[in-house]
């Protein structure tokens, strides 16, 4: 995506919102007004040189296209018509948060035949439909907010200047003026932004393409969904019979033999029901293991702040823990599953990492979760897959049923950087009961 762009303290490409043409009259939203009416500005701007490639390809290209001269132009139109139109995708991408995809066709090798296959591309054709649109409504449609903003000073300054009525007039229509440009601004700019990702990247090719992968994404993450429940139902039902039911099974046969000796051997009897004691102890020792795989009680009772903290109480190096939740928890299976992540990378950095240290964040920007976890380690971690599948692989799979995404960091000689993105909107965080402690 493209870098941000700042003017006066302004990101001017920080992305869009939701439009409230009816937003009152704030500070914040009045900074946005003006933020947007500088995006679009440098929106129009960008039709300049656009203007340019227009010109230069119409009066050169298309009349040559025979000849070497035309061959020679289209070299040089057609990459400089691509540059413009990938800086509009990713501007519109960064501004919409999704990704805008051209779907140009493979070039040939060969320089010479390079135009004959853009020719048949059509996403070659949409950027030049893309630059007449860019240089024509486009451009009127960027420019209009400035417009309607600049309008009132230069009535003002040609009423002082020429003092005509008519002058005056329009001062006077000047407030109405303002009142429009408030109301029209934030729907004609994302009316723009909209309309470059739609003629760039939209198309109904595009469309079924993202589709068909979204529809694979969701397929595979359901079936590796499935496939890590029944594994946990294994697990559980072989902790259960290996564990507490042998153990609870034991108690019985030893209550049974107790019964019957102690009106014969009492000491015997009473040493019996002391082993008895010791392996019930032992059979809620193992169900409490088991329920803390399930769903660790330390969620339950501290939230996944606490949990986090708890784990990195227990690793055997300094672990510096920052979690920063203002609207409250995320909903429990997504809690749940960021702990076990944690956990697993926090495991990963003790047994194969060789760090002296490592840290836990974790973050909610309003829409998405952010869990990292890094070590000063000595790095060449790698999400392997197949055969030769790693713990991160594993966590990968897990975080995919939320659709989430996971990336690694980690150069030989480190550091090592685990990040996980969830997708978790502010209405889905959930408050968790105040303990009342002070």
């Amino acid at each position: 995506m493209t870098d941000s762009v700042t003017m006066g303290g302004l990101d001017l490409l920080a992305p869009l919102g939701p439009t409230r043409p009816n937003a009152p009259l704030t500070r914040e939203t009045a900074f946005e007004r003006l933020r947007l009416t500088l995006l679009g500005v440098g929106l129009g701007l960008l039709g300049i040189p656009v203007a340019l490639v227009l010109a230069i390809g119409s009066v050169l290209a298309v009349p040559l296209a025979l000849t070497v001269v035309g061959l020679v132009v289209a070299l040089a139109v057609v990459p400089a018509t691509a540059a413009l139109a990938g800086l509009h995708r990713r501007i519109a991408g960064t501004l919409l948060r999704e990704e805008v995809v051209a779907g140009y066709a493979p070039d040939t090798r060969r320089l010479w035949a390079r135009p004959f296959r853009w020719v048949r591309d059509p996403a070659r054709w949409r950027d030049v439909g893309f630059l007449w649109y860019s240089a024509t409504g486009g451009f009127v449609l960027s420019m209009l907010p400035l417009a309607l903003l600049t309008a009132p000073l230069t009535h003002l300054v040609a009423a002082i200047l020429d003092g005509g009525a008519v002058w005056w007039l329009l001062v006077l229509l000047d407030g109405p003026l303002l009142l429009v440009w408030w109301l029209v601004t934030p729907t004609l700019v994302r009316a723009r932004v909209t309309a470059d990702a739609t003629i760039l990247g939209h198309g109904a090719r595009a469309r079924v393409e993202r589709l068909e992968r979204r529809v694979a994404e969701v397929t595979s993450s359901r079936s590796e969904s499935l496939d890590h429940n029944a594994a946990e139902v294994r697990r559980i039902e072989r902790d259960l019979h290996d564990g507490a039911q042998a153990r609870m099974t034991a108690v019985g046969m030893n209550v049974g033999l107790a019964e019957k000796l102690i009106a014969t051997d009492p000491d015997a009897a009473a040493a019996m029901l002391r082993e008895v004691r010791e392996t019930t102890l032992a059979a809620l020792a193992d169900l409490r293991a088991v329920v803390r795989g399930i769903h660790p009680p330390m969620l339950a009772d501290l939230g996944l702040a606490g949990g986090i903290e708890a784990l990195a109480g227990a690793v055997p190096l300094p672990v510096t823990v920052s979690v920063h939740l203002p609207g409250g928890d995320p909903p429990a299976p997504l809690e749940s599953a960021v702990y076990f992540a944690v956990a697993e990378a926090l495991t990963n950095v003790v047994k194969h990492a060789s760090a002296t240290r490592a840290w836990v964040t974790v973050r909610h920007d309003g829409e998405r979760l952010h869990a990292l976890v890094g070590d000063d380690g000595r790095g060449g971690a790698a999400v392997a897959s197949g055969p030769d599948s790693t713990g991160l692989a594993g966590l990968e799979r897990r975080l995919a049923a939320f659709d989430g995404t996971m990336t690694v960091s980690s150069p030989v000689g480190g550091p090592t950087v685990v990040t996980w993105e969830v997708p978790c909107a502010s209405s889905s965080l959930r408050t968790r009961p105040s303990s009342g402690s002070d």
